[in-house]
């Protein structure tokens, strides 16, 4: 239970700018996720609201109907604010279009928001006049917009993110899903690493090409009322790493070992050496994440002497290779732009 005097998390308001334009993919997606993330043991919770310019009800793309939580000029003012996509048809233009909203981010930016864009909203920000002299990322399909229209704008379609304002005060996103890494990417800088692969893990969000195990943590044992397996498992979370765990396991137990195997995956679900693998991997996932150790240092340290071992085991466990997964969780991956 939280105690009376504990200090609520701080809180980020997020204004996530829907158009006329927008498909329900993105803000949908950015409400939930960042929703989700932050608020544990003191940290940063973001406060995400759905905003348009009239705050009215609107129908998106495939027939969807978006009530905002308030229109741009009555929402809380916002630290950062996300322009969503905005899928014109072939022969619309951009020009002239969106004239409340620019207005509102010109004045957002001014006011030293955040100011972000998902796919082909960064039209939005190029027609606020937000992107002039700097490069941008969007979706490829609005490749000659940029081109024929903004010829200020260093126009990127090989960027997934890009720190368009060059100092982090404004971020361009690549195509439709790249919300995903925008979300990420927001949650990594405002709430950490630890919290960006959090979330990534539990959205499967992320590079996704070796499936779903990078995402997914250990399984929880199940709840049990043996006395003498729960004292093993509260001992081996402490001393995963010595040799022979099982052995110290069982004699900990004060069971036959034929007797504590059973009554082990009785009551945990797992085979005793596999919940030791699984505890291990888990804690090297950390190390690879907030430390330089290097891969054979990380299986050393957490009871793997040979590292073709450890990264075999990491492998089968966590679905790719250590290395790989240094490289997709880090905090320099998640906060790279």
């Amino acid at each position: 239970m939280t105690s009376a005097s504990a200090c609520p998390a701080p809180s980020v308001n997020v204004a996530i700018l829907v158009l006329p334009e927008t498909g329900p993919m993105a803000p949908y997606g950015l409400f939930e996720v960042l929703a989700a993330a932050g608020g544990s043991d003191g940290g940063v919770r973001f406060r995400p609201h759905l905003v348009s310019a009239s705050g009215e009800p609107m129908t998106l793309g495939a027939g969807v109907v978006l009530t905002p939580h308030a229109s741009i000029d009555a929402t809380p003012r916002p630290a950062i604010v996300i322009v969503c996509d905005a899928e014109l048809a072939p022969e619309a233009s951009p020009q002239g279009r969106w004239q409340a909203e620019t207005g509102w981010l010109k004045a957002q930016r001014a006011g030293g928001a955040l100011v972000c864009s998902a796919c082909s909203g960064a039209l939005v920000l190029a027609e606020a006049g937000l992107l002039d002299g700097r490069e941008a990322a969007s979706h490829w399909i609005v490749a000659n917009l940029f081109r024929d229209l903004y010829p200020a704008v260093r126009f990127r379609p090989d960027r997934i993110l890009c720190n368009s304002g060059g100092d982090g005060s404004v971020v361009t996103t690549g195509g439709a899903s790249s919300w995903q890494d925008l979300a990420l990417y927001l949650i990594g800088r405002f709430c950490g690493p630890a919290e960006a692969a959090r979330i990534s893990r539990l959205f499967l969000i992320g590079e996704r090409s070796e499936g779903q195990l990078p995402f997914a943590a250990m399984a929880a044992p199940r709840r049990h009322e043996d006395a003498a397996i729960a004292e093993v498992q509260a001992w081996i979370a402490d001393n995963y790493r010595v040799a022979n765990p099982v052995a110290g396991m069982t004699a900990r137990s004060g069971l036959k070992e034929r007797t504590f195997k059973r009554r082990f995956a009785q009551a945990t679900g797992y085979a005793p050496i596999d919940y030791v693998h699984a505890l291990r991997i888990e804690e090297a996932k950390q190390m690879l994440e907030t430390s330089v150790m290097t891969v054979e240092a990380v299986g050393e340290a957490i009871g793997y002497a040979e590292p073709a071992t450890f990264i075999r085991l990491f492998r089968r466990l966590a679905g790719v290779t250590p290395a790989q997964w240094r490289r997709r969780f880090s905090a320099g991956a998640l906060l790279k732009i």
